[in-house]
């Protein structure tokens, strides 16, 4: 708990700080006490290795944003945050350095492709709430830092949109499949963060474009989409991280295929998982279709403009890549919930499960309303953003207000669809209700397509459901099946396993760390363990800073 608060106490930090020396101070502290959080369960190797891992990861975003401020500095005179405002001056490649810096730095904490490889470790590896903490909120403030350092600038070159774009694409499209082809609850949940850290991009994308192109309309777009999509994700995905320590606490796994019918044992987890299930995939009239509207419509309204192809083609960039995922995300979130809560029971743990307590179900309504609520009610939050947007977007207060009224209009249409649709919904099981009252009701069991002795093995699984897309992308997300050799006419059984790895870690990141690790094997001889030898490097380090400060 004393880490879990110094992390909520460090994140606060960070989105307030006015200069970069306090910033760089709570960001190390953010890191520091998350990566105890994540090492909780200690006596797991898989929860040190995951640890050690965004330890490493998290300082190697540092050390790129530890050079950017020191640029920063070194053209303004000073750390401060207000200094940094008048950035504008400064040749375009020290500017381009300085966003590149802030694109690795910040992007390897928000998950960003390749550098989101910490954080399908990590958050399996960590307790339900912390999970849902560090998704919801910790990478955000990545995303944050980005945004921050953005507004610095007035003109932005256009290659800088081309470039949140790309990562963007990357992110969302190989965030999703990697989630997609997963076999544990947690860890598919992390990777799906990493495809929504992409939805966000797309949005700070197009809005870049608008700012760089000077189309105020197209940048407001973009960058309340982006936005609204952070304060979204937060809702829907700690309301799934938590349904998912929900799950774990009462069956002791995180296996999907273990899993299966908790829906009639777990009826307020199932039903609040199913919500956020919807949201996450952007269905109205949740709050995740209204994010991703916004950036739908930013990218509409720039192809029905037409004004040059320097804004159509990345308009046609998010929309393909946009509906792509969107679709990717049904079928990845059907899947887990197919999975785990419907069907029967896959185990005698799944077969045994109970409902959580009240602590903990409490939580999970309260987000899943809250994911309704800017669902239904988009009109009560979009002006929550107007301030925010307009100093991202340097769009005027005038343009910004019309924009996003205007997009709230036909949000209130949506929302007044959406809440007739679930009205309907209920009327209907009212009825329905009312009608088999006082009546018998009998059970039987469902169609067994012929089979004499169905059992819970001849349903789907979680690799199965999803083979036509993974084993069709196999080489990108490293889909490696062990499949069984028959040899005898009657088997008496086998077994398929399926294995994902990740092609960044094993090709880039890996290779890396060993690197790393036998260079440091090679250093081990400075490392005395006498006190007057490590007094000589000081000493030996102070002179040669006199004798360059000196010459």
């Amino acid at each position: 708990w004393f880490c879990y608060n110094l992390l909520l106490v460090s994140m606060i930090g960070v989105v307030v700080a006015t200069n970069s020396i306090l910033f760089l101070i709570s960001w190390e502290t953010m890191a520091l006490s998350s990566f105890f959080l994540v090492m909780f369960e200690s006596d797991k190797p898989e929860a040190r290795d995951a640890a050690w891992m965004y330890l490493s990861a998290t300082h190697l975003g540092t050390a790129f944003l530890l050079v950017m401020f020191i640029l920063m500095a070194s053209h303004t005179g000073s750390f401060d945050f207000g200094a940094a405002g008048c950035l504008s001056g400064l040749p375009g490649a020290v500017a381009g350095l300085i966003f590149i810096f802030a694109l690795i730095g910040f992007g390897t904490k928000a998950g960003l492709v390749p550098g989101h490889v910490w954080l399908p470790d990590a958050h399996p590896a960590a307790p339900s709430h912390v999970s849902a903490l560090m998704s919801g909120a910790m990478i955000k403030t990545g995303i944050y830092g980005l945004i921050r350092i953005l507004t610095f600038f007035d003109s932005p070159p256009l290659w800088w949109a081309w470039m949140l774009l790309a990562v963007g694409v990357a992110s969302g499209l190989l965030g999703i499949l990697y989630a997609c082809a997963q076999l544990d609850i947690k860890r598919m949940l992390a990777y799906s963060s990493v495809e929504n850290v992409g939805i966000v991009f797309l949005g700070l994308g197009i809005g870049m474009v608008g700012r760089s192109l000077n189309i105020p309309a197209l940048a407001v777009l973009g960058f309340a989409g982006a936005l609204l999509h952070v304060i979204n994700h937060s809702l829907f995905k700690g309301l799934l991280f938590m349904g998912a320590g929900s799950v774990l606490h009462s069956t002791g796994t995180k296996a999907i295929d273990r899993l299966g019918g908790l829906l009639k044992r777990m009826k307020w987890t199932g039903s609040t998982f199913l919500l956020g299930s919807a949201a996450i995939s952007g269905l109205p009239p949740f709050n995740g279709f209204v994010g991703e509207f916004l950036i739908f419509l930013g990218a509409f309204t720039s192809v029905a403009a037409h004004r040059s192809d320097a804004s159509v083609l990345p308009a046609l960039l998010v929309i393909g890549a946009l509906g792509l995922i969107g679709g990717l995300a049904l079928l990845g979130f059907t899947r887990v919930f197919g999975i785990a809560f419907l069907g029967e029971p896959r185990s005698h743990v799944a077969e045994h499960a109970h409902e959580s307590g009240g602590l903990m179900v409490v939580p999970m309504v309260l987000l899943a309303a809250a994911c309704l609520f800017i669902g239904l009610f988009p009109f009560l939050v979009l002006p929550l953003l107007q301030s925010a947007v307009g100093i991202a977007s340097r769009a005027s207060l005038a343009a910004t207000a019309g924009t996003l009224g205007g997009a709230t209009t036909i949000l209130t249409y949506s929302a007044i669809a959406g809440g007739a649709f679930l009205a309907i919904a209920l009327l209907v099981a009212i009825e329905r209700m009312l009608w088999l009252r006082g009546k018998p009701i009998g059970r039987t069991g469902t169609w067994d397509c012929g089979y004499a002795a169905p059992n819970a093995h001849m349903q789907y699984t979680a690799a199965s459901y999803a083979q036509p897309l993974t084993s069709f992308f196999a080489r990108i997300i490293d889909l490696r099946p062990a499949v069984p050799v028959i040899k005898e006419l009657f088997p008496g059984g086998a077994n398929l396993l399926v294995t994902v790895g990740d092609i960044f870690r094993r090709h880039i990141f890996d290779p890396l760390f060993r690197s790393v690790e036998s260079a440091a094997h090679h250093m081990r001889v400075l490392q005395q363990g006498r006190v007057q030898v490590y007094v000589l490097y000081v000493a030996l380090t102070l002179l040669v800073l006199l004798a360059l400060k000196m010459g």
